[in-house]
């Protein structure tokens, strides 16, 4: 068991099938409780949750209490607690889990554990045994996972995924996945960056502090495009080589990685975080997927989705200006319709995210080893 996981427990197998037999909701309002209440829950998980009719937002769990006395006064919270414990006895449905990155495995087994669906914030977890641990919990008491993985909801990332489900490439030969952001000041913890649009701001030793994010742009942004790359491909990693580069942070600002996957599949996976601010698109992000019959290649940044064929098919997918921009309100909404029943859809589930993490942890371990780590 790792230090992410301390003080959790074991379930004997007798609770588990109790917890299995639960229904998916107890009424027609999904009952919500959140674990964190820093920037990015109390800025987009909570005004989103608590604008909907279904949601009950029930108890939020924090280490502040005036940042707690304004989420019960502005999101209609009726119990706020600084226990985890506490807050898992108020009889949620789902629980969102926005704690630092090395907090979530032990938050989101704790919710699994208590009967409670589970929206966690990415990274997933910190390492794959606990990312594996939390998915086989979830499929043994039946229980959704989803992770905030706005890419994976967006109109590029749903019109990608068809174009995948349809089989054009064929068996995928190689995947090139590319990533930057306008977060040097973020990670370098020289300043916050978007405390202009937080509700509160974040605390830079989630980003800039290896004790605490385990790591930099790899955790905290280059999850996001694994994410994306494997919820479209299906791929899942055997092994990865990683040359990773602080450039005066403590934490890695740059990321180079060298991926092997099941199958016989190769593929690169790069990030930046000193992309400047100001640049059109925000973010870049590039997905290419080649396989033995075609290419998808996906650019969110100039909302670009294509595909090209041996067989002479060039397609150009029809899309609106600002279907590859970055917005979370997808992950959130869909974790409430799985919670009720009202959808069977989950477009970044717990087995992608853990797929995800594999990579991500392989990469420190090899960055640090200096050579290729299996996942």
């Amino acid at each position: 068991m790792s230090k992410e996981e301390r003080n959790v427990g074991v379930l004997s197998d007798a609770a588990i099938r109790r917890i299995a037999r639960r229904p998916l909701s107890k009424t027609r309002k999904a009952r919500l409780g959140f674990i964190g209440a820093g920037w990015w829950a109390t800025t987009n998980h909570m005004p989103l949750l608590a604008a909907r009719r279904d949601v009950e937002m029930v108890s939020v769990c924090g280490l502040d209490p005036a940042v707690l006395a304004r989420c019960r006064r502005d999101f209609g919270f009726t119990h706020t607690t600084g226990s985890v414990r506490e807050l898992l006895d108020q009889g949620l449905d789902g629980v969102v889990v926005a704690t630092p990155h090395t907090l979530h495995a032990a938050h989101a087994l704790a919710a699994l554990r208590a009967g409670c669906h589970v929206l966690v914030e990415k990274p997933f977890t910190t390492s794959a045994a606990s990312a594996r641990r939390i998915v086989a919990l979830a499929r043994r008491t039946r229980r959704h996972i989803v992770v905030a993985y706005g890419w994976n909801h967006r109109p590029i990332g749903i019109k990608a995924r068809e174009l995948m489900e349809g089989k054009a490439v064929g068996r995928i030969e190689y995947v090139l996945c590319h990533m930057a952001s306008p977060v040097k000041n973020l990670f370098s913890g020289k300043s916050f960056d978007f405390t202009e649009t937080a509700y509160v701001p974040s605390s830079l030793s989630t980003w800039a502090d290896p004790r605490v994010s385990h790591g930099g742009y790899g955790q905290g942004q280059l999850s996001h495009a694994a994410g994306l790359m494997l919820w479209l491909t299906g791929l899942r990693a055997t092994s990865v080589f990683a040359n990773l580069s602080r450039v005066g942070s403590r934490v890695d600002m740059y990321d180079a990685l060298s991926v092997r996957f099941k199958g016989g599949a190769i593929g690169t996976v790069s990030g930046s975080a000193t992309l400047p601010p100001g640049t059109p698109g925000t973010f870049q992000l590039d997905v290419r997927i080649f396989g033995n019959r075609g290419v998808v290649s996906l650019d969110i940044a100039r909302d670009r989705l294509t595909l090209d064929t041996h067989a002479g098919r060039h397609e150009v997918v029809p899309l609106q200006p600002g279907d590859g921009a970055y917005r979370c309100d997808g992950p959130p909404h869909q974790f409430v319709e799985l919670i009720l029943g009202l959808t069977r859809q989950n477009f970044s589930p717990g087995d992608v995210a853990m797929r995800s993490v594999e990579i991500i942890d392989a990469a420190y371990r090899s960055a640090r080893s200096g050579r290729n780590e299996k996942t």
